[in-house]
C-alpha cells in the first residue's frame, strides 16, 4: 500500500484581467477520479493546501451537462462529500517528501491563483521530479510548475513532454479573453514542450516520472498509468 499526496488549490476565485474573481477551485473529476482510482487498490490519500485550508470545488464542475448526465454528477458529488481527505488537509509547508509515494496535481482554474506563484508548492514539484516518484499533474494543475522557475527563469520542468488545458480550450470555455494570461503560452515561454491533443479529449503524456494530462477527461486515465506505476 502506498501514500499519495494530493496538493490542492487553497483559492477560491481566479483573477481576471479586469481585475474581477472568477468563482473556482478545483474541478470535481480531477480530484474523484484518482481519488476512486488510487483508493480502489488500497492507497492512502493526503490531502496538502496553501495554508492548510479546506479545498473549495468549483460550481461548475457540479453541474450534469460537463459529468455526462445527473448520475454521474451525482455520484461525484457523492464521492467528495464522503472523502473525508478533503476536510482535513495537511499545511503545504509542512509536507515531508519522504512520506508519500506519490504526488499529484488536480486542476480547475484555481492553481491558476494561488499553486503558479507559490514558492512553497515550486520547492516541492522540484524535489518530487528529483525522487523519481511518480507525479501526476492535469489541467490546470500544471500553472503550478511555473513556480518551479528560478530567478533567471529557468525550471528543471523544461524540456520535459507535457499535456495541460489549451488556448483553444480556454477560448471554448469562454475564458480565455478574459484572462491575465494563458496557461498553454506561459508553459511553452518556460522552456515546456506542451502536446496539444483535441480539445476535451484524453491526451496523457509521460515523461520520465512525470505524468501529465490536458483536460478532465484526461485525468481517470492518468490515474490509472500512475497505479500501474506503484505496483
Amino acid at each position: 500500500m502506498s501514500t499519495i499526496l494530493f496538493v490542492m488549490t487553497g483559492a477560491d476565485h481566479w483573477t481576471l484581467a479586469d481585475g474581477s474573481k472568477h468563482p473556482t477551485g478545483y474541478w470535481a473529476e480531477e480530484v474523484v477520479a484518482p481519488y476512486r482510482a488510487f483508493k480502489d487498490v488500497g492507497h492512502e490519500i493526503v490531502v496538502a493546501t496553501p495554508g492548510g485550508v479546506v479545498p473549495t470545488v468549483d460550481q461548475g464542475s457540479l453541474a450534469p451537462e460537463v459529468n455526462g448526465g445527473p448520475e454521474r454528477a451525482k455520484e461525484i458529488a457523492a464521492t467528495l462529500r464522503a472523502a473525508t481527505e478533503l476536510a482535513h488537509p495537511i499545511r503545504l509547508d509542512e509536507v515531508n517528501l519522504d512520506d508519500y509515494d506519490a504526488v499529484y496535481y488536480p486542476g480547475g482554474h484555481g492553481p491558476m491563483e494561488d499553486l503558479a506563484v507559490d514558492v512553497t508548492s515550486g520547492a516541492l514539484l522540484t524535489a518530487a521530479l528529483a525522487t523519481g516518484k511518480p507525479l501526476g499533474v492535469v489541467c490546470h494543475g500544471p500553472a503550478a510548475l511555473l513556480a518551479t522557475s528560478d530567478a533567471e527563469g529557468r525550471s528543471p520542468f523544461a524540456g520535459y513532454r507535457i499535456a495541460a488545458f489549451t488556448n483553444a480550450e480556454e477560448t471554448q470555455a469562454g475564458l480565455a479573453d478574459k484572462a491575465k494570461w494563458l496557461l498553454q503560452d506561459r508553459l511553452i515561454a518556460m522552456g515546456l514542450d506542451v502536446e496539444e491533443g483535441e480539445p476535451w479529449a484524453p491526451n496523457v503524456q509521460v515523461d520520465r516520472n512525470l505524468y501529465t494530462g490536458q483536460n478532465p477527461a484526461s485525468s481517470d486515465p492518468l490515474a490509472a498509468l500512475m497505479v500501474q506505476a506503484l505496483h
